[in-house]
């Protein structure tokens, strides 16, 4: 009775799965019509395994696009390992070759074991490169964490494990000088789309992803 009123709570809350736990329908790789052989879906987790690249991973992307949004997911990382949450991604291969030249970035990393995780507004949770998190909430290597990801009308908002890490506004003049700042001061196109798809990060480590679901706003 508890799980059937958790469920139905859920569905009134207006959370919708983007990912069935079992397939990777609704999604493909950057750029492609397919998902690259090192992504795979069992038992509710979608696994990232470099091991089976072979020049065959790169970033998975939503087939759908997004604007108001509060999209909620699990990850946790391998030891050493480093990757992304990403969003409003514009897919145009012939302009931008990589997810991450027009969408910001939640990140998601072993703090203590990745290189990245020394370098200022690198660390978990953090709006990539642009803005450190207030506190840092995230479990150990290994575990689950929770991110939630809300753009709305161009409030943006970062959570970990219930705990509100990041918040700004996106494309005012203090977003141009966040991005003016940061490494992608000179990246056109680089956090101006309004709309875009959402990517996990293939950084040649071990990452999984579980519960991804999202509520339009």
């Amino acid at each position: 009775m508890v799980a059937s009123l958790s469920v139905n709570a859920q569905k009134k809350k207006g959370f919708t799965p983007i990912f069935d736990g079992k397939t990777t329908t609704g999604w493909h790789t950057y750029g492609k019509d397919f998902v690259g052989k090192a992504w795979n879906a069992e038992n509710g987790v979608l696994h990232f395994d470099p091991k089976l690249k072979n020049n065959d991973g790169g970033d998975l992307v939503t087939d759908k696009e997004y604007g108001n949004f509060h999209l909620k997911l699990e990850w946790k990382v391998a030891p050493k390992a480093n990757s992304g949450i990403i969003f409003f991604v514009h897919e145009d291969v012939s302009k931008y070759k990589q997810t991450y030249l027009t969408g910001p970035e939640m990140q998601v990393i072993d703090n203590d074991g990745h290189p990245d995780g020394k370098i200022n507004k690198h660390r978990a949770g953090d709006l990539y490169d642009m803005i450190k998190s207030k506190s840092e909430p995230v479990k150990a290597v290994g575990e689950w964490n929770l991110a939630e990801i809300i753009s709305n009308k161009g409030k943006l908002t970062l959570k970990l494990n219930g705990k509100t890490v990041v918040e700004t506004t996106m494309w005012d003049n203090n977003w141009k000088n966040l991005i003016a700042g940061s490494k992608f001061a000179k990246w056109e196109g680089f956090g101006t789309y309004k709309t875009g798809k959402i990517a996990l990060q293939d950084h040649g480590d071990e990452v999984w992803f579980r519960n991804i679901e999202i509520k339009e706003l």
